[in-house]
């Protein structure tokens, strides 16, 4: 995996990892830490500008701005931004919300649990290779096991089939097309249940560990 794009973070001072799970179907291990300017904004600015990712996020903008509009996204305690990494190596970018506190209640039926979540694989070599998956797979693990929701949600822009069909199979269901004024975009509402998840997209091949923990079977 080293020298598609970034230099694994084992090296030097390992991250504190909100997240890790070793993926059994990719053979990869997933792991989620919290992003900082710090550490991320010249990769983050980098990755919002490349030509797969302008059309649906819309944050093309010039360094200065963009620090900005990340330290917004720093600021909202209803969101946090993360880096998601495969076998170390920051590849993705992931935002996990609080889905009442957010514009896209204003288009379902919201639970005060509900946990929504965004994504982008940044490096183009990553794409295309069947990452998004376990990635995501991750993601909605994480937002399920660090809270009491029984529902995660996503409202990806209606044009963007394969990330729509990632989220399909990862135990999303579509409950239809929207125009959701407030992102900008016709989106699809996709919802995923904590039982079925659990039950038909976890399974019984995945290793899971915890930032420092032992890992555990499932």
């Amino acid at each position: 995996m080293r020298g598609e794009s970034e230099t694994s973070e084992t090296e030097g001072n390992r991250p504190c990892y909100d997240y890790r799970r070793y993926d059994a179907e990719a053979d990869r291990t997933v792991s989620f830490r919290p992003a900082t300017p710090e550490r991320d904004l010249r990769r983050l600015h980098a990755w919002l500008g490349s030509d797969h990712v302008k059309p649906y996020w819309q944050l093309d903008l010039s360094l200065d701005r963009f620090r900005e509009r990340f330290r917004e996204k720093l600021a909202d305690d209803h969101l946090t931004p993360y880096v998601g990494c495969l076998d170390h190596v920051p590849m993705s970018y992931w935002e996990c919300y609080r889905a009442a506190d957010d514009s896209v209640a204003n288009h379902y039926d919201a639970d005060d649990a509900d946990r929504g979540v965004h994504l982008l694989v940044g490096p183009e070599e990553y794409l295309g290779r069947g990452y998004a998956l376990p990635l995501l797979r991750g993601a909605v693990a994480m937002q399920f096991e660090m809270s009491e929701a029984e529902r995660v949600v996503a409202e990806p822009d209606a044009r963007n089939d394969r990330a729509i069909r990632v989220f399909e199979r990862c135990g999303f269901e579509s409950e239809g097309e929207f125009r959701f004024d407030e992102a900008g975009k016709d989106a699809v509402l996709l919802v995923c249940d904590r039982e079925r998840f659990e039950a038909e997209v976890l399974g019984d091949g995945a290793t899971e560990t915890d930032a420092n923990g032992p890992e555990v079977r499932r």
